[in-house]
């Protein structure tokens, strides 16, 4: 005998009452259905007067000999999905050479994410576009001669593509355009000692710029939109530029943020930005960049701090030599981060910490080791251990130690 389960507050007179209602539903679906067949017999109602009766949509009807298809662009804009936890590598424009090795990199690890430089940090796009606003950033032979070959090999390894923009950084724009760089008082653009000239952050037309520029990542099928250099050269502080009193830095570079997301996440696509990893425990650092970390926090999807090991100075967090230490340091400013975002209301917290790791040897340092497996896996696991999820790679020739990594 079938058991029917009943629930504690449905009796038995309940039961009989919603069965008889069921066999009332049913007859009174069997009695339309007959009715409406003696109407299409006797009437020989079309399909088409058919769909009027229910008040549904015209369809036009096509043809056996129509083709049905849609034009579809070069790059397969198949569905991606965005990894769970994001685990990258960057890939310098530069070194496009070690792509399809990068690429078997993520087929055997862990890793299942790239960041590729979409504008470069002199300035330049690094592949070919039509668009009239970007048409001085464009080379005549960019770094990326196929961007739509790169991506359709991307998605097709199921690796999720992080677009790098360089922000404010820009010996191009500011060398055709003067008056949208940073400017002395008397008008000449500033430069520092390396010769770096900087867009004005307080000049909204390069906020529009810069957002040209990502629209056309976005089109490109990038899913990722991480920005770089969204600050002030340090040596700019305590000069006689030409900046607005009524703002500060971290002002500015909050609103321009605030401003990208804005515009960007309509899109569709996650919006980062990489960011000092001193500003998260030194005020002083983030007044004179204009990067407040928990401001910024507050207008990504992900922020992401450049927390290497040998960027660090001597004694930093009771550590004399940071570099000799990657899982203490790692350790130590990922759980000053996790202090920062708490102490953000809920309701205003939005990014996740993604930190950027270290995989390069810093032999400039007076007293630094070699980086190998060891120094990186150990600052994987910092990561994980102050409950971090997520980290980026960075080596500027981009080459990784694989065995550092787990298998996929």
């Amino acid at each position: 005998m079938k058991k029917y389960k009943v629930k504690p507050y449905q009796s038995y007179y309940h039961y009989k009452r919603q069965k008889m209602m069921n066999k009332r539903i049913l007859c009174a679906v069997v009695l339309l259905g007959l009715v409406f067949a003696v109407l299409i017999r006797t009437h020989k109602i079309e399909i088409q007067d058919m769909n009027k009766l229910f008040n549904s949509s015209k369809v036009a009807v096509l043809e056996e000999s129509t083709p049905v298809y849609l034009e579809q662009d070069s790059v397969q804009y198949d569905v991606h999905m965005t990894p769970t936890s994001v685990k990258g590598v960057y890939l310098p424009a530069t070194y496009m050479s070690q792509l399809d090795t990068l690429i078997e990199l993520a087929k055997e690890t862990e890793v299942n994410a790239i960041v590729i430089d979409i504008k470069d940090d002199n300035g330049y796009l690094t592949f070919k576009s039509d668009n009239p606003a970007l048409v001085g950033a464009v080379k005549d032979k960019p770094l990326i001669s196929d961007i739509e070959k790169v991506m359709n090999k991307l998605y097709k390894a199921g690796i999720y593509p992080i677009a790098r923009i360089v922000s404010f950084k820009d010996n191009v724009r500011t060398k055709s355009n003067p008056e949208k760089a940073v400017r002395w008082q008397d008008g000449t653009p500033f430069a520092t000692s390396k010769g770096e000239r900087w867009l004005n952050p307080y000049d909204k037309d390069n906020w529009d710029y810069l957002l040209e520029i990502s629209k056309e990542a976005i089109n490109l099928g990038f899913k990722e939109i991480q920005f770089d250099y969204i600050r002030f050269h340090e040596s700019m502080e305590g000069k006689n530029l030409d900046f607005p009193d009524n703002k500060s830095k971290i002002d500015i570079i909050t609103e321009f943020t605030q401003y990208m997301y804005e515009h960007l996440h309509s899109y569709g696509v996650v919006v980062s930005a990489d960011v000092f990893g001193t500003i998260i425990t030194s005020k002083v650092d983030a007044k004179i960049v204009g990067q407040d970390y928990a401001e910024l926090s507050k207008h990504l999807d992900y922020i992401c701090p450049m927390i290497y090991p040998s960027h660090y100075g001597e004694g930093s967090f009771g550590i004399t030599y940071p570099d000799l230490y990657p899982y203490e340091l790692i350790l130590e400013v990922m759980q000053y981060s996790n202090a920062v975002i708490r102490d953000i209301p809920r309701s205003e917290r939005r990014a996740k910490v993604r930190p950027w790791l270290q995989d390069f040897t810093a032999s400039w340092l007076g007293t630094y080791q070699q980086y190998e497996a060891e120094q990186v896996r150990a600052q994987i696991l910092a990561t994980y251990d102050a409950l971090g999820k997520e980290w980026l790679l960075w080596n500027g020739a981009g080459k990784y130690h694989s065995d550092a990594l787990e298998e996929e």
